[in-house]
């Protein structure tokens, strides 16, 4: 979904210009009166909103493949900004090399550790080619332009080539077509209601439980008493209580709405924290090309 944007916004993100989550930012704020606001880390784009250098933040938390983005899961509770809205961004992986390069040259090819991971049927069938992890696959790209050696390539988007002037090699190597990432709006604070538009009021919570017999199974009960869709439940240790857990959860409804309010109210009862991360409209699933 994409948020109406009604004066011009600084907007953090991580990695650098043409990676996903400049997509991300695109799909969710639209082009006019953003400022794109890149930076080397995670921690740095919670801080740059906490601190007010940014007013907005896109951050990615879930990948169809490889799982949570566990460390923006833990800024999400620490730094405490709550979600705006979310979106899905279909990932799709390019080999890409410079204007003068040819595949055949190519013998090394940089980007995330989490890309080269899902390009691993493309590394075994070119074993010529040698993966390297990079910060980031937008600046990847930026990486090898910037550089003078041909025989290096990078993985990223198809925006990162045409940002950066550089050539698409092989296009979507990535081993699994059903690639998608889920990324979710930030800011310092929340509206006094989520916005209008398509897709079901989504609500994500975080709790840690009495430490007794069955004290999941109870807080999971108090939304299936009440028919809540839940669509996300996952643990994280909690630093410094070894074997014990915080609950990162997910469900479809209004915070405002009686069911909702009960829920919460009965999941409070029974936890040692509870920590509301935000309410906003689910994304619906972009089109598989």
């Amino acid at each position: 979904m994409s948020v109406h944007v009604s004066s011009p916004l600084t907007v953090a993100f991580q990695g650098a210009r043409g990676a996903f989550s400049e997509q991300a930012c695109r799909q969710l704020l639209g082009e006019d009166g953003v400022e794109l606001k890149p930076l080397e880390r995670f921690v740095d784009v919670f801080e740059a909103v906490a601190s007010g250098e940014a007013d907005r933040a896109v951050i990615p938390v879930e990948n169809t493949l490889a799982g949570s983005v566990h460390e923006n899961y833990d800024h999400l509770l620490n730094f405490r900004l709550p979600i705006l809205a979310e979106t899905r961004v279909r990932i799709v992986h390019n080999l890409i090399g410079r204007p003068e390069a040819g595949f055949e040259r190519i013998t090394r090819a940089i980007s995330h550790p989490v890309a080269l991971g899902q390009c691993l049927t493309f590394f075994k069938q070119n074993r010529g080619i040698r993966a390297e992890s990079h910060y980031d696959t937008g600046g990847s790209v930026k990486t090898i332009m910037e550089g003078q050696d041909p025989t290096v390539a990078a993985i990223a988007s198809s925006a990162a080539a045409e940002l950066y002037g550089a050539k698409i090699l092989r296009p979507a190597i990535e081993d699994n077509h059903e690639n998608f990432t889920r990324f979710v709006l930030l800011a310092r604070e929340a509206p006094a209601s989520p916005p209008d538009g398509p897709g079901q009021l989504k609500a994500s919570i975080a709790f840690v439980t009495k430490n007794e017999a069955g004290a999941l199974f109870k807080c999971v009960a108090a939304f299936a008493l009440r028919d809540i869709t839940l669509t996300k439940i996952e643990s994280r240790p909690l630093r410094g209580r070894p074997w014990e857990y915080m609950f990162y959860l997910d469900f479809l409804g209004d915070l405002r709405e009686a069911r909702c309010k009960n829920a919460m109210n009965h999941l409070g009862e029974m936890t040692e924290l509870l920590a509301v991360l935000g309410c906003y409209r689910s994304a619906e699933q972009p089109e598989t090309v």
